[in-house]
């Protein structure tokens, strides 16, 4: 498993002190933080505190000017923490929200909302997907009408992770119904905002310790300086994002796919049958050299990948590639974690019921394995 070749001594001294803390502060908390549904909202503070927010932002705003790769590796490392939701919540406000308001942020912007976010002093959400409308980001509903200074928004939408905590929400609107996915922007909106409501938080299957949300808008009015990037622009802002947004989800499937491989590799290595330990089986042998296969596969694709997205060369079909392929191998593999420890896999108590069902979202968010396929056949000019 080399990593050396994609990764500067800066980034391994990051991984170093990351992982440390990992396994220090959140890993002994996971399980309890799961079955409370819940991590503390402190938790942001002290990850933006020791710096771990700051890699891939610019120093003006208290980041380090590093890369993609700051992010590479905050989500493999956090793929350790024996929390998904945890980790979902982390990284969506480190990887997902805060993005776009370096990206496409006036300066006013990113003092009010990246420079206290990298310090965990305040949490944001990208609220995307509606009740109507996941993948097909082009048929939303929510509006955003403009009367005078101001845009009073009405609409829902769901799904929103980090939805109930979060202080301050990139809102996607339609701005211009009639052009389609060339009307839609995006609108800051912040936590307390009269009309704005959580309607509920979701109760799933995995990421238990993330707060999913349901969002509501009635008549919800903010400047028209909240708008974030060009009006009528928030298909492509929301394209762009996508992009950085599904490679991390690969690169944390893959990381948590090479987790529960080593924690059944060890219980096989323990657990005995029939005189021998179980991982001595020729059967077993096999799963396991076909998990290495699969976790080795997507960890090339996907840091080849990122290697190109670094270096600023097209790689929308290989990003795509990385969705599909990283995210359901990871759930391949922790489906054979499963059967490999036997009715043990099945309890509770064992994380690798943890590890897949939290996987198992990895297909569907960020836009399904289907939509990437039809995205690859697009670029293929088909």
């Amino acid at each position: 498993m080399e990593k050396e070749w994609l990764f500067e001594e800066e980034h391994k001294m990051f991984r170093d002190s990351f992982s440390k803390w990992v396994a220090r502060e959140i890993a002994p908390h996971g399980e309890e933080w799961e079955e409370k549904g819940e991590f503390p909202f402190e938790l942001y503070q002290r990850v933006g505190e020791l710096g771990f927010f700051a890699g891939d932002f610019p120093e003006e705003y208290g980041g380090v000017g590093g890369d993609f790769r700051y992010m590479v590796v905050f989500a493999e490392e956090l793929a350790k923490c024996r929390s998904g939701g945890t980790a979902a919540g982390l990284t969506l406000h480190y990887s997902v929200a805060m993005p776009y308001i370096r990206d496409f942020g006036n300066e006013e912007q990113k003092e009010k909302y990246l420079a206290p976010g990298l310090r965990g002093e305040t949490v944001g959400a990208l609220a995307v997907t509606e009740p109507d409308a996941g993948s097909d980001v082009a048929g939303i509903r929510t509006r955003a009408v403009q009367v005078g200074d101001e845009f009073i928004i009405n609409g829902a939408k769901t799904f929103i992770t980090n939805g109930v905590r979060a202080n301050w929400y990139i809102v996607a609107c339609k701005t211009e119904p009639e052009q389609g996915r060339r009307g839609i922007s995006h609108i800051l909106v912040d936590k307390g905002t009269p009309g704005f409501t959580v309607s509920r938080k979701l109760d799933k299957l995995g990421w238990r310790a993330s707060d999913t949300g349901e969002l509501a808008f009635q008549d919800v009015r903010v400047p028209v300086t909240n708008i974030l990037g060009q009006k009528n622009r928030g298909f492509h802002q929301t394209m762009h994002g996508f992009q950085t947004e599904r490679l991390g989800m690969a690169i944390g499937s893959t990381a948590a796919a090479q987790h529960c491989f080593d924690i059944t590799l060890e219980y096989c290595k323990q657990r005995h049958a029939f005189g021998q330990p179980i991982g001595s089986f020729q059967v077993n042998k096999h799963k396991f050299a076909d998990m290495l296969i699969l976790i080795e596969a997507s960890r090339r694709l996907a840091y080849n990948t990122v290697r190109l997205w670094i270096n600023k060369l097209d790689c929308a079909k290989e990003i795509a590639m990385c969705k599909v392929f990283c995210c359901e191998n990871a759930v391949k593999v922790a489906d054979m974690c499963i059967q490999l420890h036997g009715g043990y896999g099945y309890m509770m108590e064992y994380e690798v019921q943890r590890i897949w069902r939290d996987q198992r979202i990895q297909p569907i968010g960020g836009g399904t394995s289907e939509i990437q396929k039809e995205i690859i056949g697009r670029l293929l000019g088909l």
